[in-house]
């Protein structure tokens, strides 16, 4: 069973090494890492030449957005399994891949997620912030709740029967693809209780109260799309939730 780790990077000279590092130093899983660049113009490449080894597909050309080069990596991927992986994130050991595989190995499963901690640049190895998965469940979709996207993994076949990302979405279109497939209520799914993939905040989905507005926005816009009923106050009821996770990194 191949998993497909899909990278997408837009100027991310000063980060995608330590990105490329991690899934080159994951032990013990089939691995297929594809990088999409967004036509960087500061050195990406360069690190890619020079770090990724291991990368079996390159793609550098402009795009529509994130959720446009996402869409490029699952049609480019021929693994089993699909995760993402950003230029400013990392795996949090050399053994996530084959926890993932050994889950998807040992129960039929269409998706695995697990929990992300965040950092600050200036302090990698210190986490502000765990995004904990285990609190999602379909029937919570409607109150903004979704598995945090970099630590899910999904059979490559649940993209060919949802479809792709929407790319007029610019910070929710991964809600909106959770949204659209969790319609299918045979779709089977696991927590692996476990931080899986550490995360630099500074992403477009951190960056201040704008940023939180439009990302609401989108997920209202999402349910609506996909006919969940929701409303303002289910959407933003999740946020003392999320300030516990600060609280209790």
């Amino acid at each position: 069973m191949k998993i497909s780790v899909i990278t997408v990077a837009f100027n991310s000279a000063t980060t995608i090494a330590r990105t490329l590092q991690s899934v080159a130093d994951q032990q013990d899983a089939d691995t297929e890492h594809i990088v999409i660049d967004g036509g960087s113009r500061d050195g990406t490449l360069a690190e890619v030449h020079r770090h990724g080894q291991h990368v079996q597909k390159l793609v550098s050309e402009p795009d529509h957005g994130i959720y446009d080069a996402m869409n490029k990596g699952i049609a480019a991927a021929t693994g089993d399994i699909v995760g993402f992986l950003n230029a400013d994130d990392h795996y949090a050991h050399p053994g996530v891949l084959a926890k993932v595989h050994q889950m998807f190995a040992d129960a039929p499963l269409d998706m695995v997620y697990g929990d992300v901690a965040f950092f600050r640049m200036a302090n990698p190895e210190k986490p502000i912030r765990r995004y904990r998965s285990d609190r999602f469940r379909p029937s919570r979709v409607s109150w903004g709740w979704m598995p945090a996207h970099p630590a899910l993994f999904v059979r490559r076949s649940v993209f060919e029967s949802t479809g792709p990302f929407q790319i007029n979405f610019r910070i929710a279109g991964d809600f909106e693809w959770v949204a659209r497939a969790f319609q299918n209520k045979t779709l089977r799914y696991a927590y692996l209780p476990e931080v899986l993939v550490h995360m630099q905040t500074g992403g477009i989905s951190t960056q201040g109260w704008r940023s939180t507005l439009l990302l609401n926005r989108e997920v209202m816009r999402a349910c609506r799309d996909n006919g969940i009923a929701t409303n303002w106050f289910k959407i933003l009821s999740k946020y003392p939730f999320k300030l516990w996770e600060y609280v209790r990194p």
